[in-house]
This record gives structure tokens, C-alpha cells and sequence, in this order.
């Protein structure tokens, strides 16, 4: 008889974060020209993301295996997801599904909150695994 092991993966390994996130007590850590994130709280299996961008800036055209939901808490945002371009203000939302690409250009300054499950291994300082 076989006993059947559990695979370990780099998301096993990622220690949740405390339980508790004052945005006013949470750094912001630069990202790119009139880019800057704050990490709201994760474990391997999800994580919570603000995301500020001043006017002009941009989230490069990407993509990853991660699933993603974002909220536009405010601003306005010129969304590319796929082939498919629009433009997403406060109240919005939008999803993304794997492996596809995608970025944005911010149009009048704001804020999206990301939500990525699993977490982004790129995000904690390990390189991202091409699932």
C-alpha cells in the first residue's frame, strides 16, 4: 500500500500576515513612476492589495497564473484586459482571468484594491513561479 504525500510549494511556506491592517499604519512601498502599493494582508492562498497611481501613470502590459479581482476605489483607470480596452472609474470593477494580458494607464489619480489568490510570490521578494 502507497501512502500518498502532500506536495510542499512556495505558498505552503508563505506565513500569514497579523490580522490587523491600519492603512495609516502601513507602508508604501514604490513600484514605478507615480506608482506605489500598500500590502493589506496575505497567506499563501490570497492576498489584498492597494494600489495608488498618480495621473499618467502605468501598470504595464502583463500577465501571471494567479486569479485576480480588482475594485477601483477611486480615480479613473483606461483598462486593457485581452484585446478588450475600457474605461473604469470609482465603483468599478474588473476580473482577470489567468494567463491573460493586461495593464492599465491612470487617467485621473486613484486607488485599485487587488485581490490575487494565490498570493503574489513576486510581491514578497521570491521569483514568480511560471505555472
Amino acid at each position: 500500500m502507497y501512502k500518498k504525500v502532500k506536495q510542499m510549494s512556495l505558498h505552503d511556506e508563505i506565513q500569514p500576515t497579523k490580522e490587523f491592517f491600519i492603512g495609516e499604519e502601513t507602508e508604501w512601498e514604490e513600484v514605478g513612476p507615480g506608482l506605489k502599493r500598500q500590502m493589506m494582508g496575505y497567506d499563501g492562498k490570497i492576498m489584498l492589495v492597494k494600489v495608488k497611481f498618480d495621473t499618467g501613470a502605468v501598470g504595464v502590459m502583463h500577465k501571471h497564473y494567479h486569479s485576480q479581482v480588482t475594485y477601483v476605489e477611486s480615480g479613473e483607470f483606461e483598462m486593457t484586459i485581452g484585446d478588450e480596452v475600457r474605461t473604469l472609474k470609482g465603483g468599478d470593477s474588473f476580473y482577470i482571468p489567468v494567463k491573460v494580458m493586461h495593464g492599465c494607464v491612470c487617467t485621473k489619480p486613484g486607488v485599485l484594491i487587488d485581490v490575487f489568490s494565490p498570493a503574489r510570490e513576486d510581491f514578497l521578494g521570491f521569483e514568480q513561479l511560471d505555472l
